[in-house]
């Protein structure tokens, strides 16, 4: 993936590892289009980066994605990067009496829209390349996330065949696969002592620039290249609380 002069969407690219790649890209000189649910975080990212264009767009939401696609079309139709980023987090116990609703909140911003997008924005002849951002919990589950995991252990799966399948249409499928960070996915305060999202933005960016498609930092490299056992181990010490 070329670096810089890019025309580039980034979901949920108003916080976390979403608002490293806004602003890093932006240094990059890169136009940056973001999308999200909630209004005032994307009115506050204007403020902090007036050249970055936004998105009020429901993602969960089918008609809402048709709708996005849409406009870009309408109005972006060169468009050549598409990051699936927007993601949440639920932590819950199949025998809570909410875990089915929360579980199908997840598997429609976690898996069903980067289905969908992927899906409609390649149909866009400027398209050259799509960024999927999956976990280190694709490897190794956290039980009292179980349906988070999963639905990164599908998107993982999905992005090795979408590699595969978009090969004939010179479109390049790349996997950013990161370790906990300092973000409020799930909930503020849970991981304050987790590395910050600068470092591991800049993880991300050298690792572009030497043409990776499966872009890792720390305990995700390990997780990549583990085999079953260690894997077992590490699940094992993951939920040994």
């Amino acid at each position: 993936m070329k670096i810089t002069n890019n025309k580039i969407l980034i979901t949920g690219g108003g916080s976390g590892i979403g608002l490293g790649l806004t602003e890093r890209f932006v240094k990059e000189n890169n136009i940056v289009i973001i999308c999200g649910r909630r209004e005032s975080v994307l009115k506050e990212v204007s403020k902090r980066i007036p050249s970055v264009v936004t998105r009020k767009c429901d993602l969960s939401v089918a008609g809402e994605r048709e709708k996005l696609f849409d406009w870009i079309s309408e109005n972006h139709n060169d468009l050549n990067v598409l990051i699936n980023n927007a993601g949440i987090q639920q932590r819950s116990s199949i025998s809570d009496n909410d875990f089915f609703q929360k579980a199908i909140e997840e598997i429609a911003i976690n898996i069903e829209a980067p289905i969908h997008l992927s899906s409609l924005f390649t149909s866009l002849k400027s398209l050259d390349t799509i960024i999927n951002i999956s976990s280190g919990l694709s490897f190794v589950p956290i039980a009292r996330m179980s349906v988070y995991c999963a639905s990164k252990a599908f998107l993982h799966s999905f992005t090795l065949s979408l590699r595969h399948l978009m090969k004939s249409n010179n479109i390049e499928v790349i996997e950013v696969i990161p370790p906990a960070l300092n973000t409020d996915l799930g909930g503020k305060g849970l991981h304050t002592s987790a590395p910050p999202v600068s470092d591991f933005i800049e993880s991300v960016f050298a690792q572009l620039k030497q043409g990776k498609i499966e872009i890792t930092s720390g305990f995700t490299e390990s997780m990549t290249k583990s085999g079953p056992e260690d894997l077992q181990k590490a699940f094992n010490r993951m939920n040994s609380v």
